[in-house]
């Protein structure tokens, strides 16, 4: 198995111990998480503050031969809520036609793309990516697309993507090599229609509406069925360079409901290899998982987590 394996950590769980496992495996990418949710630009903000403690940790990950990036829900921290009372039009109209500055923006207007541009640029400056690999997504909030009389007729997908083509432009103004990806995520899973990704947008499949206790190309599941079904149209639409799954494998705060204290883990090895398998056949270059939930807090409880399956596993 050639497909490389990767894996999503809160800057807050990169502890000693999280960086002692990372050294010790097989993994060749990493990615900060800072969270997801409504207050993902919180999580954002924070890891901003902090980025100078961060450095050395992550410089060291790089002189092992880990790739960093970052992965972030990024458009309410690039687009701020305090914009909305001079540039309403910026903003989302909800189903209800109120517009509204509760998450990402209206694609259709040109200023609120130049916008998130601009504010791109900037955080890739902040943040930059040794591998030119970008991973601005969306907002993570269900049903937050634009409803305005522009934007009805684009889908969810076709929105998601006038907003990455418009993140790449700003990161190409610090960055020339720079890809930004397209996040295939729940509403997004279905390829783009009307909209087509400029030079530079790859893929990122991220199934997390999924049967999770059952291989992913086990289309007996209905949901697993439903998130596979899209796998053709996508690769069509973004081609395979730099295509990457991002599943769920370590995801404890997914199975802990988001909540605190986290639930006992063990990984479902079978699952894990099997998905593996099925996404380097897909012709997927890398395959991550988030891990929550699985930190210092974690092991106080119930010792070390049962991972070492996938962190030093071969594929």
């Amino acid at each position: 198995m050639n497909i490389e394996r990767g894996i999503l950590l809160n800057p807050n769980d990169l502890s000693e111990i999280w960086m002692a496992r990372l050294r010790a495996s097989n993994l060749r990418r990493f990615g900060l998480h800072p969270g997801g949710g409504k207050t993902a630009y919180l999580g954002l903000e924070s890891m901003l503050r902090s980025y100078d403690r961060l450095l050395p940790r992550l410089d060291e990950l790089e002189a092992a031969g880990i790739t960093v990036e970052h992965e972030i829900h990024a458009v309410r921290w690039m687009l701020p809520t305090d914009m909305f009372d001079a540039h309403q039009d910026w903003f989302r109209m909800n189903a209800n036609g109120e517009r509204t500055a509760d998450s990402n923006l209206c694609p259709s207007n040109g200023d609120a793309l130049e916008f998130i541009s601009n504010r791109a640029a900037e955080l890739a400056s902040r943040i930059p990516a040794k591998s030119h690999r970008y991973h601005l997504w969306a907002d993570d909030v269900l049903h937050s697309h634009c409803f305005c009389p522009d934007c009805r007729r684009l889908s969810p997908s076709d929105q998601a993507l006038m907003i990455a083509n418009a993140i790449l432009r700003g990161l190409r103004r610090v960055d020339a090599q720079a890809r930004e990806c397209y996040l295939a995520y729940y509403q997004t899973i279905p390829a783009p229609r009307l909209v087509e990704p400029e030079d530079g947008i790859y893929l990122e499949f991220a199934p997390m509406d999924r049967d999770y206790d059952r291989p992913l190309s086990d289309v007996s599941s209905a949901k697993n069925a439903e998130q596979i079904a899209a796998l053709p149209d996508l690769f069509a639409c973004f081609g395979p360079s730099d295509a990457i799954a991002c599943d769920y494998w370590l995801d404890n705060a997914l199975r802990s409901d988001w909540k605190r204290p986290p639930k006992p883990f063990t990984l479902n090895q079978s699952v894990t290899e099997a998905d593996l398998s099925f996404y380097e056949s897909c012709g997927f270059s890398a395959a991550t998982t988030f891990s929550g939930c699985l930190g210092d807090d974690y092991e106080a409880l119930y010792g070390p987590p049962s991972i070492e399956g996938y962190l030093s596993c071969t594929r």
